[in-house]
């Protein structure tokens, strides 16, 4: 069997790798994905009444996804949502990975008191049962984020980015490698952490990001590199910003910092 899942649902959910499968070939299913991405859910939900005994399985997850995006946020539904991803994740198609990952979402996100302990542990067994699908490569990155911030284990945030860290290894997407190594460089600055600049230079280095992620690291680079000495690092980074921000209300405090850092190489040179 083999799927695709419209642009639009990847929005619903953040997801931010498309399925690299093909097209759905049952209709009453490519044509409730369409409604779905209209916002017609219960309309999508009478197509698939309509689907063949033969496409029960795609279809399935399909009404499991539909369900998802429309419950109330009560527990009770939504268990039972997260029970028919569950069922469907035993399997070893793309279907199987896609809804334990949406599974781990469920638990990490939709509950109305969320079980973070749940969702890692499905994250942590997607990886491991699927350790090259997109699918556990995106739960690799949501598990570190539990772990830097949420599971209670480890306790000391030393002891959170190590294990977060450990996760680099695995990653072999490089747009989820460098959102790992954003993750962790900003998680270093938030428990006051040496050792920032070198993931926030990795993720700059990797590209893909735009608009206010982008301007953002470029400052914190730009900052970091600053008070470490590194003015030439500093002067590119602070550079960048400035040339693709010009509005951006940061662009004073920005060019205080290089005057204050060519002040600084006048009097070192003076000296």
């Amino acid at each position: 069997m083999s799927w695709v899942t419209p642009p639009a649902l990847w929005l619903v959910f953040g997801v931010a790798v498309s399925a690299s499968a093909a097209p759905s070939t049952a209709p009453e299913i490519s044509a409730a994905w369409e409604l779905v991405a209209r916002h017609l859910p219960g309309d999508a939900l009478a197509r698939l009444k309509k689907t063949p005994a033969a496409d029960d399985r795609e279809a399935a997850f399909a009404r499991a996804v539909i369900r998802m995006d429309s419950q109330a946020v009560a527990n009770e539904p939504l268990r039972e949502v997260a029970g028919e991803f569950l069922d469907l994740a035993r399997g070893a198609d793309e279907i199987a990975q896609a809804s334990a990952y949406l599974a781990g979402r469920l638990y990490q996100v939709h509950f109305f008191e969320p079980d973070c302990a749940r969702a890692a542990e499905i994250y942590q067994h997607l990886a491991s049962r699927h350790p090259e699908s997109d699918w556990a490569q995106l739960a690799l990155v949501k598990l570190a984020l539990l772990k830097l911030y949420v599971l209670p284990e480890p306790a000391k945030p030393a002891e959170r980015v190590a294990a977060a860290e450990t996760l680099l290894a695995r990653l072999t997407l490089p747009e989820l490698r460098r959102d790992l190594h954003l993750a962790i460089g900003r998680a270093r600055l938030f428990h006051g952490l040496p050792g920032a600049l070198p993931h926030l230079l990795a993720a700059a280095e990797a590209g893909g990001l735009e608009g206010v992620p982008r301007s953002d690291l470029q400052v914190q680079i730009g900052e970091l590199s600053r008070r470490g000495g590194d003015f030439g690092q500093a002067r590119i980074y602070f550079g960048r910003f400035l040339a693709e921000n010009d509005v951006d209300p940061r662009g004073f405090a920005v060019r205080e910092r290089l005057r204050e850092m060519a002040e600084a190489g006048e009097a070192g040179a003076a000296r």
